[in-house]
């Protein structure tokens, strides 16, 4: 079984506190072991990261450039092995993986080409006044499960593009890709710049309590979140929080079913349904409503449930025992209340993690497979008749990740999605991000946001510099 390493200060460092298990979802086994670091382990990659800041941040943008593309490259020439590693820890299909990959590439090599520029507010013959803006020194990185090398990436490249030296903190459940991204990584970057420390459950309080990072950017449920907010407040460290998501969408009288059939179903069980902005709420007007259920279940039998090493397989397992418990129990509870199950609707009897998609109709607002977050390969549908009570509907929950509107006239399905309080909204789509678009939520589902100018922003402070110029002699 390989035995992976931590990297603090540009050295592989063994966890102090032994090791721990990394679980193949698809076996229910162990495969791999990660070093459980220590806390004073923590204290040496915070210290190491200080040290790196002081020249780090003073690095022109030019260099900070080109290190960001020769990562990008590595990740590309290493593909294959991440994305195989990607589905022995998380559990997704092969090419599911490998397009993470892919994509993690190319938003490195976005946040490369990204410019921060100076702001001129005012110029008179009197004064000039700039806004300038500083990388804050040391960030923290939190990063979920679902797409552990993705969601690195977004969270790492800003901030080493904005000056910044970095610790990751992946979930312990899926800890070897991004130890293996750290490692691309530190073969570009000064020593210390780059960091990745590795433990199980109650290691990331202690990072978000630390008095010397000044910023965190954390990716996971609402209730962590919370506890990061906690912790963070001793040195009021700047928070970017990505939380939990309920995302509903609506689909419009006369939408046609067989058209969007197949990426609603997509937008919904994306990577087994375990994707924050998912659709994981479908609200179908009654003319239509067993119209889409029967396109959908159609579409849901096709999948290829398996391993995701497996050929053909284009859907794997729920990626851990606890999540697929979740998913259990919401389905038994809607069954208890009369919801028909369409298809699908229980464990499959073989070794892993494995949940097929699952439809279930018949379900309505009050329902916990309606008001809680599944995050997993279940989705409810839910049938109304009058679109302004649907929208209060969809607008009912303290979550506002995403949310979209279909329908036949684009326009009209706009101007509903405008009113959905949703930090995204998408027409005639769903979950569709991209690395010049801000995403981010609102309510319960976090602040800050990523991605575009406005997600690079984050990794930085304001200063003002205001020149009173002197009269000329």
């Amino acid at each position: 079984m390989h035995a992976y390493t931590m990297l603090i200060n540009g050295v592989q460092v063994a966890g102090e506190n032994g090791q721990f298990d990394v679980i193949n979802p698809a076996t229910g086994s162990a495969f791999a072991q990660c070093p459980a670091g220590s806390l004073g382990q923590l204290d040496e990659a915070v210290a190491a990261a200080q040290a790196a800041f002081k020249t780090w941040r003073h690095s022109a943008h030019e260099r900070r450039c080109e290190h960001l593309n020769a990562i990008a490259n590595d990740i590309e020439q290493d593909a294959d092995a991440l994305a195989r590693l990607i589905v022995m820890e998380q559990g997704k299909p092969l090419e599911l993986a490998f397009s993470e990959v892919m994509g993690a590439a190319a938003w490195t090599r976005y946040a490369a080409g990204q410019e921060i520029a100076v702001e001129l507010v005012e110029e008179t013959p009197t004064q000039r006044v700039e806004l300038h803006r500083k990388p804050l020194g040391v960030v923290a990185s939190i990063t979920p499960w679902n797409w552990p090398f993705m969601i690195a990436v977004w969270h790492i490249m800003p901030a080493l593009r904005a000056g910044n030296c970095v610790i990751s903190k992946p979930s312990s459940l899926t800890p070897l890709s991004t130890l293996r991204l750290v490692e691309i990584i530190a073969r570009h970057v000064p020593h210390g710049v780059i960091n990745c420390v590795t433990g199980e459950q109650g290691f990331g309080s202690a990072i978000t309590a630390h008095p010397g990072i000044q910023k965190i950017v954390f990716t996971g449920s609402t209730a962590t979140g919370q506890s990061v907010m906690r912790g963070a407040a001793a040195n009021l460290k700047r928070l970017t929080l990505e939380l939990g998501g309920n995302d509903a969408a609506i689909v419009l009288p006369g939408t046609p079913v067989h058209e969007v059939a197949e990426e609603v179903f997509q937008a919904a069980f994306l990577n087994m349904g375990q994707t924050c902005a998912a659709l994981k709420r479908l609200y179908v007007h009654q003319s239509q409503y067993q119209e889409f259920a029967e396109a959908l279940t159609q579409i849901a039998e096709r999948q290829v449930v398996g391993d995701g090493l497996e050929p053909g397989v284009n859907f794997g397992p729920v990626q851990n025992l606890d999540q697929l418990e979740l998913v259990q129990a919401l389905v038994a509870d809607a069954r208890a209340q009369g919801a028909r199950v369409l298809c699908g609707g229980a464990r499959l009897d073989r070794p892993g993690f494995f949940y097929p998609p699952t439809l279930v109709a018949d379900v309505t607002d009050g329902q916990r497979l309606v008001d809680e977050e599944q995050f997993g390969p279940v989705l409810p549908l839910i049938a109304y008749e009058d679109v302004e009570d649907v929208l209060r509907r969809a607008n009912a929950g303290d979550m506002g990740l995403g949310g979209s509107v279909w329908g036949p006239d684009s326009e009209q399905a706009q101007a509903l999605a405008s009113r959905l309080e949703s930090g995204v909204a998408w027409v005639n789509c769903h979950a569709r991000i991209q690395p010049n678009t801000p995403f981010g939520g609102s309510k319960m589902s976090g602040f800050g946001v990523e991605f575009g100018l406005e997600g690079l922003l984050e990794f930085t402070g304001q200063q003002l510099l205001f020149v009173n110029k002197r009269a000329a002699e």
